[in-house]
């Protein structure tokens, strides 16, 4: 009998990384029934992140956001999960340990069964209380890989994280491929290593689509012994997110796998609610470049849940930059050519802060640095 692969919804992250926003709650609860109707997702990813930073933007209570959000999923019998930042908690800086053993306890008393807990350093040191935290609220404990790709960033760098982890009490593993840059071939070996290191732990795959190398990725991590797949569905797969579950389903089906069949009807159902939200007024801030694909991000390793920042930074000092061009007498750039430069700066700073994995809070700080240095350099002075 073939083996058996199922999907997780990345609802959180289809719009985080389109721009930086999510529905709203009354959207949410329009849309969670027609999600559970397609049939095919054993589990969907709600909420962290910048999610309840967003519901505050909005004016909305996020614990409420939270609790009325996940209820009709598991009434379903699909498991939610949450995105946690490790010593940052859901924020952008250190919280305290109290205050983050209390945040696991308010996640699961609101019905949130997974806590995907990941550090932007891959330090194991930063991962041990979120896991025991985690599991001592009652929650499972899905330790997380940051991918990126590097002369570091090896096999058995990522398999010296999962011992730890693993040591902590992890329940499960995530290979957060972030950016999208993990190469297919590498994540296929990584999880065999955990595989018969740890053959009964699961593991889930969560790869984004922009450089191009997701669907790839997708077939060699199924064919290693991944458990669950994270995918997208349209108007919000590929570009910058994940790629599309009918696409990846159709893929595994054809690979021998056995794959839960989709409901097209409710497939159409929740596009057409996706289209609404982003006509209601999301769309005005998701920059439609977020949701191209590009090569280009093969080289920088820039997550998706980046660009819409980055874009909007750009747009902003463009004009200025092109003022101080035309005044010394240079040729004006475009919005394009200025990406490209940043895009190279930010392979040139990265080995030089440390070769952090591009992922929150320290792909902004690479960028950040990328982008003063190439405003300086386009003024003739030194990088910062």
């Amino acid at each position: 009998m073939s083996r058996e692969i199922k999907f997780s919804l990345v609802y959180r992250d289809m719009w985080q990384s389109s721009g930086k926003y999510v529905p709203r709650l009354d959207q949410l609860k329009r849309i969670a029934p027609v999600i559970i109707d397609m049939g095919c997702f054993s589990r969907i990813e709600t909420n962290g992140g910048a999610f309840e930073q967003v519901n505050l933007l909005y004016g909305e209570n996020p614990n409420n956001v939270v609790r009325e959000w996940v209820k009709p999923f598991k009434e379903a019998g699909i498991q939610t999960h949450m995105l946690e930042r490790a010593l940052n908690g859901i924020r952008m800086y250190p919280v305290p340990a109290d205050v983050r053993k209390l945040m696991f306890k308010v996640k699961k008393a609101q019905g949130v069964d997974i806590a995907r807990s990941f550090c932007g350093l891959n330090d194991h040191r930063n991962l041990e209380n979120s896991i025991k935290f985690a599991k001592e609220a009652g929650m499972i404990s899905q330790a997380t890989l940051s991918i990126t790709h590097s002369d570091i960033h090896t096999v058995e760098y990522y398999m010296g994280v999962v011992e730890k982890a693993m040591e902590y009490g992890a329940d499960e593993i995530c290979l957060k491929d972030m950016a999208g840059v993990g190469r297919p071939e590498t994540l296929g070996k990584l999880v065999r290593e955990i595989k018969a290191a740890y053959p009964y732990t699961i593991v889930q795959y969560h790869g984004h689509s922009g450089p191009g190398f997701s669907v790839a990725s997708t077939l060699e991590v199924a064919r290693a012994g991944a458990d669950y797949i994270d995918v997208a569905m349209e108007p919000l797969a590929w570009g910058t997110v994940h790629p599309d579950v009918i696409t990846i389903q159709a893929m595994l089906k054809d690979a021998g796998f056995k794959v839960p069949d989709i409901n097209i009807k409710a497939y159409m159902q929740a596009r057409a609610l996706n289209q609404e939200f982003i006509d209601d007024f999301l769309g005005y801030w998701i920059n439609p470049k977020n949701r191209y694909m590009t090569s280009l991000l093969v080289g920088c390793g820039l997550p998706g849940g980046m660009m819409g920042s980055l874009m909007a930074d750009l747009e902003g000092v463009h004009q200025g930059i092109n003022q101080t061009l035309t005044t010394a007498g240079k040729d004006p750039l475009s919005v394009d050519e200025l990406l490209v430069l940043l895009f190279e700066e930010v392979q040139f700073v990265w080995p030089k802060l440390g070769y952090p994995p591009l992922v929150t809070p320290f792909s902004q700080y690479v960028k950040n640095v990328a982008l003063v240095n190439v405003m300086f350099q386009l003024q003739g002075k030194g990088r910062f």
